[in-house]
């Protein structure tokens, strides 16, 4: 992770019905939780009100808490496609809704998500929460798991910018360590 003082990140659970959305400073390396919610949008009957609301309230969050990056859910495959097809407009309106302020978006699948909180690709969200409560030391008082979940997403970013080994997928991530650490790192002696 870049060197500077403090940084937000707003970690979102994207949905039609309900949106979860979730806040955390780090800070010194240390995280601190700011604030978690759900976007309520059961009443809508229209599903384009639904994507303009989550693009104007998803984007107040972002003027309010200012954050320095988003960390969104993908949407994962399931057995209808119509269920992944809004999920996807509802991310993508959050997506936007980041994009109009020039903050840097990262997506991440629900698997990827709950290995780096809980170690476990097929962890419940009950045990995500738990895990994030114990991490962070706080109690969370979730109505809607939604929020706890964009939590972890929001922690999951983290993770992915302070470790060179969260993606294990080849060695750019040392080189990029590398680069980011350089007083970190010794060549070591040579071989002739």
């Amino acid at each position: 992770m870049e060197q500077q003082k403090q940084r937000i990140i707003m970690g979102i659970d994207p949905g039609t019905n309900i949106l979860g959305y979730g806040v955390i400073l780090v800070d010194s390396r240390k995280v601190h939780f700011v604030d978690m919610g759900v976007i309520d949008l059961r009443k809508e009957k229209d599903h384009f009100t639904k994507l303009r609301r989550i693009f104007e309230e998803t984007g107040a969050l972002m003027d309010r808490y200012a954050p320095d990056d988003l960390a969104v859910e993908a949407p994962f495959y399931g057995k209808n496609p119509q269920v992944m097809l809004k999920l996807g407009r509802a991310q993508g309106s959050a997506i936007a809704a980041a994009l109009h302020r020039q903050i840097p978006v990262s997506e991440y699948a629900p698997r990827k998500v709950k290995i780096a909180i809980t170690g476990n690709g097929a962890a419940s969200k009950e045990q995500v929460k738990d895990m994030l409560e114990h991490t962070m030391d706080v109690k969370l008082d979730v109505k809607y798991l939604d929020a706890s979940d964009a939590l972890a997403i929001a922690m999951c970013h983290y993770y992915q910018l302070t470790s060179p080994l969260s993606d294990l997928s080849g060695s750019s991530n040392w080189k990029k360590f590398i680069e980011s650490h350089s007083d970190r790192v010794s060549e070591g002696k040579k071989s002739k």
